[in-house]
């Protein structure tokens, strides 16, 4: 969403913004100014239905841009007196969304979701586009987490973060695998390693098992993080490597590049935005073994929910990111920090 409210922010100065957003994701993006952030709290969708009934009730907008496929969102714009209640398409709205809008941007077909979104400027008559994230790092917040943790971390030098878990299991890459890899940065580039991920039973499990499978010491921060803490962790790192997952995209949004570990997903839609080279992309190998087809000849978004996908990834295929990485990195010489 980022990069489309800079670019309407941009292309009109003057323009109220005004961003209904979950409680959790207003603690990424809470540092922005000029914008009205209208909070609602998953945790108790009947109370956060009403207490936005109670804000929104006097309020008249010229427009609504219904950019989030869900029904719950859908349910929301109900409550959003607007003149353009602009949805997507009905070839691409899901949940039913296309009922509850008023105007469609026009299809645009196998489009990145982030090129999707665009469409929303555009048919507003925006047309020029701004990828922008700037999404703050707050190093004060991760000098935090490692002293909690009694870890040492020099974060003004180069470092590697792996991110290993989705929030889909059937996207994970095993931690065999992920051990190999942080065994080959250090004894090739000796650079320091570092796990991050969330409080789940599963990615605590998976930071245990990928710590004891490596040769070499990692710095584990799984469960020590909280989402503005995660944002210095990952502005200031190397480089990320993920499967298709939320920190993948924070990575994006702070100015990191992502390795990207893509089997069940099209990286054509989802991958980091600004990653495309460093993919490794397994998908069209996922599709041809599950559907005896192309990458062309499927539905767009088509996912391969099955264990087996991410095997078809090697260490090798993350190895040679990698060092592509390294030759074209400046990051070694001169480590940017916020």
């Amino acid at each position: 969403m980022l990069p489309i409210v800079h670019t309407l922010q941009k292309n009109w100065p003057a323009t109220q913004l005004n961003w209904v957003i979950g409680k959790t994701e207003y603690e990424l993006v809470k540092d922005f100014k000029k914008i009205n952030f209208i909070i609602f709290d998953k945790s108790n969708e009947l109370k956060s239905y009403w207490h936005l009934y109670k804000q929104l009730k006097s309020m008249r907008f010229d427009a609504l841009l219904h950019m989030q496929m869900s029904f719950r969102t859908s349910l929301i714009s109900l409550l959003v007196t607007a003149d353009i209640k602009l949805g997507f398409d009905k070839q691409r709205a899901k949940d039913y969304q296309w009922l509850f809008t008023n105007n469609k941007i026009p299809y645009q077909p196998r489009q990145h979701v982030i090129d999707s979104l665009f469409g929303f400027t555009e048919t507003l008559g925006i047309k020029k586009h701004f990828y922008e994230w700037q999404l703050a790092v707050h190093n004060n917040e991760l000098d935090h987490v490692l002293k909690k943790a009694n870890l040492s971390l020099d974060y003004k030098k180069p470092y590697v973060v792996i991110s290993p878990c989705s929030s889909m299991a059937y996207r994970n890459w095993d931690s065999q695998s992920y051990a190999a890899v942080a065994d080959y940065i250090q004894e090739n580039y000796h650079i320091p390693v570092v796990l991050s991920g969330g409080h789940s039973n599963i990615e605590k499990q998976t930071g245990q098992t990928i710590a004891q499978y490596s040769k070499h010491p990692l710095i584990n921060l799984i469960a020590s993080t909280n989402l503005t803490q995660l944002t210095g962790l990952l502005g200031n790192a190397l480089c990320v490597i993920s499967p298709d997952s939320g920190p993948a995209h924070i990575a994006t949004a702070v100015n990191t590049p992502v390795i990207g570990l893509y089997a069940c997903t099209n990286p054509d839609r989802a991958r980091p935005y600004l990653s495309q080279d460093l993919v490794v992309n397994r998908y069209p190998d996922a599709i041809l073994k599950k559907y005896n087809k192309t990458v062309e000849q499927i539905k767009w978004g088509t996912r391969v929910r099955d264990e087996w996908a991410m095997k078809l990834i090697s260490v090798d295929d993350v190895f040679e990111k990698f060092n592509k990485l390294i030759q074209a990195s400046t990051k070694i010489n001169t480590k940017r920090v916020l």
